[in-house]
């Protein structure tokens, strides 16, 4: 397998389940997200994956958060890119070993792993069905020159209104993007900061049901 991870079978057996790949935020791990899955759809196969880039003691990044006097806090663009494509082989490799639905594949990404799921949506068109980006943003410097427009891909956005890692502003300028692209997409607010409010976990859980 192209990236570490950790499993929840569905709790039923089922042929060709939904799939739902969880991608932490910068500095955390596989464990993080992966406190949801008990709490998610019984049917659906739920898999956290660990990012490539080891940045301290159990502390894991999709690509470096560089930060100089010339040009403050910049991306790792090259780091980004060659991550985008590892989850997408990652994905093929998860939908081949445990049989799934491929019709049926869900992608949740917190900050960071939400940032790399809009963008491996646009690189890699349909590879998943379903985006749940929650505290991120659309980094156009990580979007292909042309984004098909044959993506079918639905998205569930949101972010807090007080969030001191990424401001509220970044967020907000996801809905007129994919607005502007004919792709459907809800955005919403929650009064927290840099986290997910249980508001939240069930607003974008019953979007998750209604797409099975």
């Amino acid at each position: 397998m192209s990236l570490h991870y950790i499993v929840r079978e569905p709790k039923k057996e089922i042929q060709n389940p939904s799939l739902l790949i969880l991608l932490h935020g910068y500095g955390s791990n596989e464990q993080d997200l992966f406190s949801f899955a008990e709490e998610l759809p019984d049917d659906l196969l739920i898999v956290s994956a660990q990012a490539p880039y080891e940045i301290g003691h159990g502390s894991y990044a999709w690509y470096a958060i560089n930060f100089d006097d010339a040009n403050g806090k910049f991306s790792d663009l090259k780091q980004a890119k060659t991550s985008i494509d590892k989850i997408a082989i990652f994905i093929d490799e998860i939908k081949q070993k445990y049989q799934t639905n491929t019709d049926k594949t869900f992608l949740l990404g917190f900050s960071q792993g939400a940032i790399l799921s809009y963008s491996l949506s646009f690189f890699h068109p349909n590879k998943v069905q379903n985006i749940i980006a929650l505290s991120g943003y659309i980094n156009t410097e990580l979007v292909p020159a042309l984004i098909s427009t044959k993506i079918k891909t639905n998205y569930y956005c949101s972010h807090g209104s007080v969030d001191q890692v990424l401001p509220i502003d970044w967020g907000r300028k996801s809905k007129p993007f994919l607005d502007n692209l004919g792709f459907q997409n809800v955005f919403s607010e929650y009064p927290v900061g840099h986290g997910v409010a249980p508001q939240n976990f069930y607003s974008f859980k019953s979007w998750i049901e209604e797409r099975l």
